[in-house]
């Protein structure tokens, strides 16, 4: 994934989340729905078997068509799509949006949009492979419009007519209505902490079932004793585990 993130093929650069262990995890998580959907079936249990690596591959198939149709060995290419234009990120006045037009007819929309609909047209930017062999030009173009207005101004003529969004900051993000309207910045009790902090909410939603946060995640043993005691240890078992260093 670091191989082909970056601003240029000299400089690859990490990731911002950690989506080696949350990716797999959720692999995981579907190997075992379909498990389990199974042994109703069959009536027989199998292991399931994720590697992080092989997780994180699955996420960037591109590298490994775009080897195999044409022996290229794709490398960083900063915030421009290789096979798709305009795909990336343009500059705003108070930060960058994201714009991916990956077809020429949301092409001809963004050319509208941002007044200049003759290229919508005009040959050398009518098709997506005219637009990759001239990115620049393209870029130029639309940051025309995007470099003097603000995230919030491009998004009222953008928004609903191609694919675009902010780069929001954090703060931004808990500023938005959007998040608390849907549930994805929850306040749990903090031990320690005089105040509640806040923490991603479930993003799956169910109609019938929805899934929430009740609370926070436990401290390192903070249950052990209720855990324990429940599965029938006496108190005094408890302690001497504790004092061998087997629990805490």
């Amino acid at each position: 994934m670091m191989g082909i993130t970056g601003p240029d093929r000299h400089t690859p650069t990490k990731i911002g989340p950690g989506v080696g262990d949350t990716v797999p995890a959720l692999m995981l998580c579907i190997g075992i729905l379909a498990a389990v959907h199974r042994a109703r079936e069959t009536g027989q249990g199998q292991f399931v078997d994720v590697a992080m690596t092989d997780a994180v591959l699955a996420m960037c198939e591109r590298i490994v068509y775009q080897t195999s149709y044409t022996g290229d060995v794709p490398a960083p290419e900063g915030n421009r799509h290789p096979l798709l234009c305009p795909f990336g990120l343009f500059r705003a006045r108070d930060g960058q949006v994201s714009i991916a037009c990956a077809t020429d007819a949301f092409w001809e929309k963004l050319a509208v949009a941002i007044g200049r609909p003759h290229l919508a047209q005009h040959p050398d930017f009518a098709t997506n492979a005219a637009r990759v062999q001239r990115q620049q030009q393209v870029i130029e173009a639309i940051e025309a419009f995007t470099s003097v207005r603000t995230k919030e101004e491009i998004a009222a003529v953008l928004g609903g007519k191609v694919p675009f969004g902010p780069v929001y900051t954090s703060a931004e993000i808990f500023a938005d209505p959007h998040y608390a309207v849907r549930e994805m910045l929850v306040d749990v009790e903090q031990p320690g902490s005089a105040t509640p902090v806040k923490i991603a909410g479930v993003p799956v939603k169910l109609s019938d079932t929805p899934g929430a946060v009740r609370r926070r995640a436990p401290l390192l043993g903070e249950h052990t004793d209720e855990l324990l005691l429940a599965a029938g240890y006496a108190e005094g078992d408890i302690w001497r585990l504790r004092q061998e260093g087997v629990v805490r």
